[in-house]
Parts: structure tokens; C-alpha cells; sequence
């Protein structure tokens, strides 16, 4: 037995779950037809396999018609969703782990144009400011029906095997009739606290009267709503008493928090630049108050403060959600002391960006988690060894680098700086986004592990790399700044990166046209903001940074918002002209008819990247492939087999941005989908 306090087993009522990790609820935008079928299967057994003690899937699942999917969530109101539960459960049954679902009814937190285009439901008319929709204030048959909803939701989840059911009540309806915000009802379900948390106790009652005493229940539900007029501290701490008392439940997941804002959304989940762990403490206040078993996850993102969060018993079980995203076999490597091999949750929030914008989650730096069914969490080795030179040590490379030399390859990386990471570098200058290091640092160390040889300071051409007489060359050299973008006056601007760098010294009065919409654009507006300059963003689209999406943007407004930042949307800048010590920029717009002139001391442009394909070129006639990729062989995860050229002495590829300005995963996919058939 291990002393490790993460690795002893916890007894939550008949269940033994083997460690003290979780994998709370969550849900990545997996589902096909609202049912969790081979991808989203695949996905979720790959945690179990890791040796997670608990995996909580299908962060609200629906439980009625007028609770429609903000994005691709289950639909446990379906009876068909009942064998594709049963296929998951089993398979994770089958790893050792315990499995649970979480399910909800989103009440105002949704949209009444999606699904089948019911009214929305709230205990008031108040609209969340996050999804925009006016609800309907609920009647007592629409209160019947969704608490006969959840029953019959919770008995199909038992049908289909699963461990239990936690419901989602923190931002949802429950919490909708718990908060003094959002329930203006009268009668039994609305006014003193016993009255608002009628419905939760009810939906309770319901559910265990159909699942019985041998299937766990518990609820995720904010103790704390940080809003004035809202559900407070003290009133949270009795909320958690009277849970515990009802006897209904099994476990206490605590939140802080609201989530009907982007802001308040991004502070019960912090991305990076954020406290770790913000909510612990007051978690473990709960489970003092209590004494009855508590789980909690809110940026948990490392082994040491897990650990921690077990061994001062803050909780009883411990959520590292997004980091086994990034890792999914976190607990595996515990207990096998190789704690150092985890691959880091950087906190960049690309998983839950982008399902937050209509996409599935995916990691920035782990390509392989949410497409388990093509792309390797562990590389296997190649049957025959052979020389791979990268040229570009940024995401791209050094990825590319990892896998190949897992495979088994002699690796060999060139690198014109002198440090590796490319454009990650560069933006982990900002104080803010310091964690993307962690996507070069582990790299960097899985490379060494695997005996890569790297030669920075080395501008690599084309003797060079021929000299090493290689059998694939893949290179990613990545781009140069493109900031000749302008009908005139290209010679006046400067890029985001050249702020960013230090290379240029900020103006006093800056304009920053930005219509690449990436963190560039952003960070360098905070760089000279910071100054006390006088900063202006524009940009040609109808919102700016859309790249950056909503959770990160929190951060940034924060900030430049603080700063007098302006925004401009729909005005493009078309050309600009010296006039003695100051710069003239005429500007335009998209949708015609408009002529303006700013007059600034600094012009920054930032448009994204050109690639850096010089040497690929001059490599292209003696490769044996010209260059070419198989997209048939790639996509099928084979092995590149084109000969276009029976004399060349190597394969050549390109990947990154070497091929076209993308972005840090996109990168990261084309080293691994490239470099794991090698």
C-alpha cells in the first residue's frame, strides 16, 4: 500500500473508489445525435485506463425537451441514450474505475431557438445575460413535469449502469430556485429559504424513490454565488447542512460562484494567469461545517496541490478535470513515481473555449485527447529505426521531435535561436500567459529522455541537413510577422511581435489594427498600455479578438479596460503616411462609404504569420517525395509512401506554421498525426 494520500481508497457509501482523484463532470462536445457514442466512448475509458478513481461524465446532460444543449451535450430524456450508456459503463467498469453522470435542467441558462423551440423556463422572467433568452416564469404543472423529468433521466442512467448521478445545480434551475436572484415565485417553491430549496429536495425525492438506496446521488451546487443580493456564504453553509440532513444525497461537490457572465464564468473555472485552487479553502470550510463528504475541482492543475487538498482534508475527493484532459494518465504515473512525465495543464482553456463557441474540446497541447480513436496517448515503437531531422524547435518541431523519438528514431533538431518554443516563447513574456512555457518545458524534457539532439544558434540550410544525410526531414520553422498589409506606408508599421519582444519601443499614441483576432494582438495592446500610452485597437470584423474567444478574453478586458483601452469594430486601416514626428492613418471600412483619419505616433499591425519556407523549398527537388503529404495515408494513419522523385534521398514534410499561420494546437496535431507513423 502506498502512502501517498492520493493513492488510498475512499469509501463513498457501497462504492470503493480506488484513489482520491476525480474526473468531475464535464462535457466536451463529444455526443453524435445527443448520444455518447464511439468518440466520446473512447474519450472517457482512456481516463479510466489512466487510473482515475472516479470519472464524472456529461457535464449536463439534458433531462427535458425545453432544456436544450447550449452545445452538443447528452440528451438523457431519450430512451435510446440507454445502450450507449450501457456500452461506456461497462468498458469503464472494466478499467477498475467508477463512472457517474451528471445531469440538469439549464432552465434560463440556454436558448429557446435550439432543439425543438420550447419556451424557455425560470422561476423568474430575469434573463441570463450569457445566453440571452427571456424565460417563461414556471407554473406549477412545468414544475411537476421537469421533476418527473429528472426522475425518469436518473433511472435511465441506472438502466445503463452507471455508478450514480450528481446533479448540476450551480448556475442551472435548482440553483435558479435556491438563489433569491432568480426566484421571484410565490407559494411553495419560492420566497424563504425552505420554500427555494423545495425543488432540489423534491427532484431528490423523486430520484431515489425510482434508483433506490444502492446508487449514489449528490449535487453540484455553488455555497457561495458572490453576487450581492444572490445565495451568500452564510446562507451557503446552511444550504449544505440541510442537504446533508435531507438523506438524500451521498456527497457534496462545492462551487463558489456564478456563471450567467463570461467574468463570473472564468472565476469558478480560472484559466492561466489565475490563482490555482482559488475555491479549496472555502471547499474545505464546507466539508468542515459538514462533516459529511465533499468533492471539488476549480483549476487543480498539479499533483502537489491535489495532494495537498487530500492530505490537510480539505476534501474528501479531488477534481483534476481539465489537467486530465491534457493527461489522462495523471494517476497511472503516480503510482508508477513518475510524476515528472505528466504532461502540464498549461490553463490556456482551449478545451472549454471552444465548446463554449459550438466546437468539441480539445487540449492545446495534447492532441490525442478527444480523438482516441486515431491519435496515440502513448506512442508505440516503429519496427525499423531511421533518422529524422526537424528543423524548428516551436510547438510544431518539438512534437514532432517527442513522438518520433518515442518511436524509436535518431532524432536530430536545428533551431536558429537559441532557445526553444518559437511563438510560445514569445507569448509567455506576457505575466498572464507565463504557463504556456509548459507546453516547451515537457517537451523539451521528454526529448532529452528519449536522447534528441538539438543544435540551437544554428541556422540549418541546405548542406547542412543533407550532411546528416537524414531519411525524413520535416520542417517547421514556423512564420515571420506579415504586417504588409496596408495599400501604402507598409514601412511605418510594426508587428504585435516586435512589441511583445522589446524589440520596439512603444508609442505614446498607438494604433493597433488587428484583424489576425489572436492573444498577439491583445498582449501587445497591454504591453504599451502599461507604458500609459494612449491605445486603440481596430479591427475590420464586427468583434475584436475573436480568436482569443471568451473565457481568456476575461483577463484581457480587466485589464485594458482598467487602462482606457478603445475599441474600434468595423473600421479597417488602409494606408498611412508620415507627416513630421506623427503618422497619418486613413482608415475605412468593409461596408463602404466611410473615410477617417487617426493621426498617432505608432502604427502596430498584427495580421498573423507568413511561412518561413525557404529551405523547405530549396529541399523540395531532392526529397524523393517533392514535398508531397498523402492525405489519404495521413488521415488513415499510415505511413507516408509517395515517391514523386525515384533519386531523392529523403522524405521532406512541412508542418506548423512553415505551412500557414495556425494556431498552437493546430501545430502540435500536425507534428503527432505526422510524426506517429513515422
Amino acid at each position: 500500500m502506498s502512502n501517498d494520500p492520493l493513492l488510498q481508497p475512499f469509501q463513498l457509501k457501497h462504492l470503493t473508489l480506488r484513489n482520491r482523484i476525480i474526473v468531475t463532470s464535464h462535457e466536451p462536445a463529444y455526443p453524435d445525435e445527443g448520444m455518447p457514442k464511439e468518440r466520446y466512448r473512447a474519450y472517457t475509458v482512456e481516463r479510466a485506463k489512466g487510473g482515475v478513481a472516479l470519472t464524472m461524465t456529461a457535464g449536463s446532460a439534458a433531462v427535458s425537451k425545453d432544456s436544450p444543449p447550449v452545445f452538443n451535450n447528452l440528451l438523457a430524456y431519450k430512451d435510446e441514450i440507454v445502450p450507449w450508456i450501457r456500452e461506456m459503463t461497462d468498458a469503464v467498469h472494466e478499467q477498475g474505475a467508477a463512472i457517474m453522470i451528471q445531469l440538469t435542467h439549464l432552465g434560463r441558462r440556454t436558448r429557446w431557438d435550439k432543439g425543438d423551440w420550447l419556451p424557455v423556463v425560470a422561476p423568474s422572467h430575469h434573463r441570463e445575460a450569457a445566453h440571452r433568452a427571456f424565460p417563461k416564469k414556471l407554473e406549477d404543472w412545468d414544475i411537476e413535469r421537469i421533476i418527473k423529468d429528472f426522475a425518469d433521466a436518473a433511472e435511465r442512467m441506472k438502466a445503463g449502469g452507471m455508478d450514480g448521478v450528481e446533479l448540476e445545480a450551480y448556475g442551472h434551475l435548482i440553483d435558479q430556485f435556491a438563489s433569491p436572484l432568480t426566484n421571484e415565485l410565490d407559494g411553495p417553491y419560492g420566497g424563504s429559504l425552505e420554500n427555494r430549496m423545495r425543488f432540489c429536495l423534491d427532484v431528490f425525492t423523486a430520484i431515489r424513490k425510482r434508483v433506490g438506496e444502492d446508487f449514489i446521488l449528490g449535487v453540484r451546487y455553488t455555497a457561495d454565488e458572490c453576487l450581492p443580493g444572490g445565495t451568500d456564504k452564510a446562507e451557503g453553509m446552511e444550504i449544505s447542512k440541510r442537504l446533508r440532513d435531507s438523506g438524500l444525497i451521498d456527497y457534496l461537490n462545492v462551487i463558489r460562484g456564478h456563471i450567467d457572465t463570461d467574468p463570473g464564468l472564468t472565476d469558478v473555472i480560472p484559466i492561466q494567469g489565475m490563482a490555482s485552487a482559488p475555491h479549496l479553502d472555502f471547499a474545505g470550510e464546507v466539508r468542515a461545517a459538514t462533516k459529511f463528504p465533499t468533492f471539488h475541482a476549480a483549476k487543480i492543475q498539479d499533483v502537489a496541490t491535489a495532494r495537498h487538498a487530500i492530505a490537510a482534508g480539505k476534501v474528501d475527493m479531488i477534481g483534476m478535470t481539465r489537467a486530465h484532459m491534457t493527461d489522462p494518465h495523471i494517476v497511472r504515473k503516480i503510482m508508477e513515481k513518475r510524476e515528472e512525465d505528466i504532461r502540464p495543464c498549461v490553463g490556456a482553456n482551449y478545451c472549454l473555449d471552444r465548446i463554449y463557441q459550438g466546437g468539441m474540446a480539445f487540449c492545446v497541447h495534447n492532441a490525442a485527447t478527444g480523438r482516441e480513436q486515431t491519435m496515440p496517448h502513448v506512442v508505440s515503437k516503429a519496427g525499423t529505426r531511421r533518422k529524422i531531422v526537424i528543423v524548428g524547435a516551436g510547438p510544431a518541431g518539438l512534437e514532432a521531435a517527442r513522438v518520433a523519438a518515442e518511436r524509436g528514431h535518431e532524432v536530430v533538431v536545428f533551431e536558429a535561436a537559441n532557445n526553444p518554443g518559437g511563438q510560445i516563447r514569445l507569448t509567455a513574456q506576457s505575466e498572464r500567459r507565463r504557463e504556456m512555457i509548459g507546453i516547451v518545458d515537457w517537451r523539451m524534457s521528454q526529448c532529452e529522455k528519449h536522447g534528441v539532439s538539438f543544435h540551437f544558434n544554428t541556422w540549418a540550410d541546405t548542406d547542412t541537413i543533407v550532411a546528416e544525410n537524414p531519411d525524413v526531414v520535416v520542417i517547421a520553422t514556423g512564420g515571420l510577422p506579415h504586417t504588409e498589409v496596408l495599400s501604402k506606408g507598409n514601412e511605418l508599421v510594426v508587428s504585435s511581435w516586435d512589441i511583445i519582444s522589446g524589440d520596439v519601443k512603444p508609442g505614446t499614441n498607438v494604433l493597433i489594427f488587428d484583424d489576425a483576432g489572436d492573444h498577439a494582438g491583445l498582449q501587445a495592446a497591454e504591453f504599451i498600455a502599461r507604458t500609459g500610452a494612449k491605445v486603440e485597437i481596430m479591427t475590420p470584423d464586427r468583434a475584436f479578438a475573436p480568436e482569443v474567444m471568451a473565457m481568456n478574453l476575461v483577463p484581457y478586458m480587466r485589464s485594458l479596460q482598467k487602462l482606457d483601452v478603445t475599441f474600434t469594430v468595423t473600421f479597417r486601416l488602409e494606408s498611412v503616411e508620415k507627416n513630421g514626428n506623427q503618422i497619418i492613418a486613413h482608415v475605412g471600412s468593409d461596408y463602404g462609404g466611410v473615410s477617417k483619419q487617426r493621426v498617432v505616433d505608432q502604427i502596430v499591425v498584427n495580421h498573423g504569420t507568413v511561412p518561413l519556407d525557404e529551405l523547405y523549398f530549396e529541399l523540395k527537388p531532392l526529397s524523393r517525395n517533392l514535398g508531397e503529404t498523402s492525405y489519404d495515408q495521413l488521415l488513415a494513419g499510415e505511413a507516408q509512401s509517395v515517391t514523386r522523385n525515384a533519386e531523392g534521398k529523403f522524405q521532406l514534410f512541412r508542418i506548423g506554421d512553415a505551412v500557414a499561420a495556425r494556431n498552437t494546437h493546430a501545430a502540435i496535431y500536425d507534428g503527432l498525426r505526422l510524426a506517429k507513423d513515422l
